[in-house]
């Protein structure tokens, strides 16, 4: 942890993480540091104030009082061990490799900073630093080291590192051939920076691969420790960017209330967003007991289901949904009912899923009474279907939960495992997936059986009615959460008073290593995984501490533990607190790490895209390639226009891409403007170019010089509509179908093999100006297809100009 320190002003900089052992998983004698990373997230708030308070202020009151002055980087060395840090070497240096990863972050001016220390007049407004990017430095050590270094091995590959890294000269010299040598035990050092700390340690160590000297020896497990607790810190995948927005849902709930009151008649009880719908029979003529009603579906987890054609489970799903809801209530399941919808109904599905809803009742102790089967076509597509499923139970009333008034500070939390995910979180699962470029017939890397990732994602939601039935029965239990969508964080406060909140401790359960696994790989924050998944607890029960011995012992067969217990609620305190999640969750993370460095380590394909105009395209180029579900297989290195002051740039610019403009009218001819044009794209690297409404015609030669890797979207079907004017010629010829083409570019205008083309109507009342933003949404999903195609070797231009597809 390194500071700027003037007399009583000291201010941090970024924490930063060294690694001292000259192997990877810190094996082999120790050197002078093989690689760090920034920020380090291991050192939390609490942390630094014990650093703060123990060790550095106590370093200011000892200089104050010798009466020694200092000006200058004060570093303290840090292990942070179960009693909190302990220091291991504090001194008064800009220390390497730290400092190497902590500058390249920091945006403010380091002479202005130091000027001000010099003159008294340091204030922390003075030091601004990166947000949402991290850096990660790899060292590159010579033969021998530690232990002796060799010297004169001629180094090779520096001017192949992209130019967005980072390398830094340790140990290098330049010989009497002036060729670049080593002179040192630790030579180099690439530092790369990124929105994600595993994407910068990808991306610092193939930089380290790439440059090559004899005997280079450099870790390949740079930040590797610190990326789990940075993706539970800082991920930013969440279920809202997948398709579901669970606070949208919740205003829903409330738009509605008014209306579901509106229908109340006499025995209507509860209201709408609890766990089951309550109807009190005996004020509506009846007596004894309360019925309780419960509907959910399987959600998303059924696209699953289709995809792997296996239908066997989802109705086992369907019944543990309601049924557990049913059980918040207190109440026994009764009676279930189902509805089926689909477009045609095929038997074998059907049959498949009821004996599924079957199996589910049979488990939950409950007939299958009835349901409704109903083909509508056109409303869903092939085989695809939808369920729907409706339980009653019911309680006596004195047995009716939650008992919320009853809940008091100090009650204990009993937590029922889960078999898996459960029902709920499947959008966010399918995105991550992509991602992973996963397929459901895949060995789960996450799997503790063997099984697929089909079958592990499709494991049953466990059904607890006969597990808790008895527990329930007995006045022991307070309350009954079942874990859903919403996840821990959203459904236990369902079931609290408004002054209390729990404490968890995540240590008392089993994490299955497939919620590590999303985490890792989706790059899913703490606090994302606790309102999107169950993570290990299907559902939780309240008692009183008195009697938590005789619940457990009810509850035996399924495994309880003790995970928390009630607290009252503060509001500047988050309501559900769930202390060392991360702690669990990041050991089994840790397995993870090294595929997603692996994958993220694999060399895009550089693409620069030449515009004039608004950049729609060039928009929806930069979402592709930067959305990692898509897997794109290229990143955008530089945005070359024709014209200054256009919307495209500024589309570039925001995206932090490299912008240039060369203006076609500086230069006398064709060929010289597309020779700025080529230096622009040479000099960064650019292995393909995209043609994103650039309106101006390229010259033969550079057309040439780019064959098999300049490709281009024209605004109609190709062969036909050729040239500038095409949504005119359409509606003249009066077309019913027009649409959008991806080809190769060639010295004929619009000739070249077409790689990808989308269809949109035309309608009689068209314009050119509605036509063409039907024909833009088309062009906006098309091109980043193609440009993945190419990107990826899918395909290949051959020399006689048409196209080999690799399947």
């Amino acid at each position: 942890m390194e500071h700027f320190f003037i007399g009583k002003t000291i201010i941090p900089m970024i924490p930063a993480q060294d690694h001292k052992r000259i192997f990877n998983n810190d094996i082999g004698p120790n050197t002078g540091g093989m690689g760090a990373y920034c920020p380090c997230p291991l050192l939390n708030k609490d942390n630094y104030e014990i650093v703060k308070s123990n060790i550095l202020q106590k370093a200011i009151d000892g200089l104050k009082q010798e009466q020694i002055p200092f000006v200058g980087v004060l570093y303290a060395g840090l292990m942070l061990t179960k009693d909190g840090p302990r220091v291991l070497e504090f001194n008064c240096r800009f220390g390497d490799p730290e400092t190497q990863v902590i500058l390249p972050l920091l945006k403010s001016d380091l002479f202005n900073i130091m000027k001000a220390c010099c003159e008294g007049s340091l204030d922390e407004s003075l030091i601004v630093w990166e947000k949402n990017l991290f850096a990660v430095g790899v060292i590159l050590a010579s033969q021998g080291y530690p232990i002796s270094s060799s010297k004169g091995q001629i180094i090779t590959g520096i001017n192949d590192v992209s130019h967005t890294n980072f390398i830094f000269h340790s140990g290098t010299n330049i010989s009497s051939k002036g060729e670049l040598v080593t002179n040192g035990g630790r030579v180099l050092i690439t530092v790369s920076l990124a929105p994600s700390l595993a994407l910068a340690a990808a991306k610092a160590t193939h930089a380290a691969q790439i440059i090559s000297f004899d005997g280079k020896q450099f870790r390949t497990d740079i930040a590797h420790k610190g990326i789990a607790r940075s993706i539970l810190q800082n991920g930013q995948l969440t279920y809202k960017s997948s398709g579901v927005d669970i606070e949208t849902g919740d205003s829903l709930v409330s738009a509605i209330k008014p209306i579901s009151y509106s229908t109340q008649r006499l025995g209507s009880m509860g209201s709408i967003g609890s766990f089951g719908g309550l109807f009190d029979i005996k004020a509506a003529g009846y007596k004894d007991p309360i019925l309780v009603s419960g509907t959910d579906g399987v959600g998303t987890k059924l696209k699953i289901a289709f995809e792997c054609k296996k239908h066997d489970t989802v109705g086992i799903d369907l019944v543990a949904m309601c049924v557990n809801d049913v059980l918040a209530h207190g109440a026994e399941p009764l009676f279930f009912l189902d509805y089926f919808a689909c477009n045609k109904l095929n038997i074998k599905i059907a049959t498949d899923v009821i004996n599924g809803i079957s199996k589910g009742c049979k488990k939950a102790g409950c007939s299958l009474i009835g349901g409704e089967t109903a083909e509508m076509p056109d409303m869903y597509s092939n085989e695809d279907y939808d369920l729907a499923g409706f339980a009653v139970g019911a309680v006596e009333r004195n047995n009716l939960l939650p008992r919320i008034n009853d809940i008091k500070e100090g009650d204990i939390i009993i937590g029922l495992p889960s078999s898996g995910l459960h029902s709920n979180g499947f959008s966010l699962v399918r995105k991550i997936l992509k991602i992973a470029n996963k397929k459901y017939t895949d060995i789960a890397p996450f799997s503790e059986n063997n099984r697929t990732i089909g079958d592990e994602l499709l494991e049953p939601t466990k059904i607890y009615v006969k597990g808790v039935i008895s527990a329930l029965r007995t006045n022991f239990i307070k309350a009954f959460a079942h874990i859903t969508g919403g996840g821990i964080i959203e459904n236990i406060p369902r079931i609290l008073p408004k002054d209390m909140g729990v404490i968890l401790d995540a240590r008392k359960w089993k994490i299955q290593p497939i919620f590590a696994w999303l985490a890792t790989v989706g790059g899913i924050n703490k606090e994302e995984m606790l309102k999107t998944f169950n993570c290990g607890i299907g559902a939780i029960l309240i008692c009183s501490e008195k009697d938590k011995e005789k619940v457990l012992n009810l509850l035996q067969i399924e495994n309880p533990k003790i995970i928390g217990y009630v607290t009252n609620y503060k509001n500047k305190q988050f309501r559900i607190n769930v202390k060392n999640f991360e702690e669990a969750l990041e050991l089994r993370m840790k397995q993870y790490i090294p595929d997603i460095i692996s994958k993220l380590s694999k060399p895009l394909k550089k693409v620069g895209v030449l515009i004039s105009g608004s950049g729609t395209n060039l928009q929806s180029l930069i979402d592709a390639t930067r959305d990692s579900s898509q897997n794109i297989g290229a990143e955008i290195v530089i945005v070359i226009s024709n014209k200054p002051n256009i919307e495209g740039i500024k589309r570039a610019e925001k995206a932090g891409i490299k912008t240039v403009i060369i203006k076609h009218t500086d230069y006398p001819s064709r060929e010289t403007f597309d020779s700025a044009i080529n230096i622009e794209l040479k000099a960064v690297g650019v292995e393909i170019v995209c043609l994103a409404g650039f309106m101006r015609i390229l010259s033969d030669n550079f057309v040439n010089q780019w064959h098999g890797s300049l490709i281009n979207i024209h605004p109609s079907l190709l062969p036909s509509f050729k040239g500038a004017h095409a949504h005119e010629n359409v509606l003249k010829a009066g077309v019913r179908v027009s649409g959008c083409t991806v080809h190769f570019v060639e010295t004929d205008i619009d000739s070249g093999a077409i790689i990808e083309q989308a269809t949109v109507p035309v309608f009689p009342y068209d314009t050119i100006e509605s036509l063409q933003e039907r024909v833009k949404i088309a062009e906006h999903r098309i091109f980043p297809l193609a440009l993945k195609y190419l990107a990826t070797g899918r395909i290949q231009l051959k020399e006689d100009n048409t196209i080999l597809w690799k399947y």
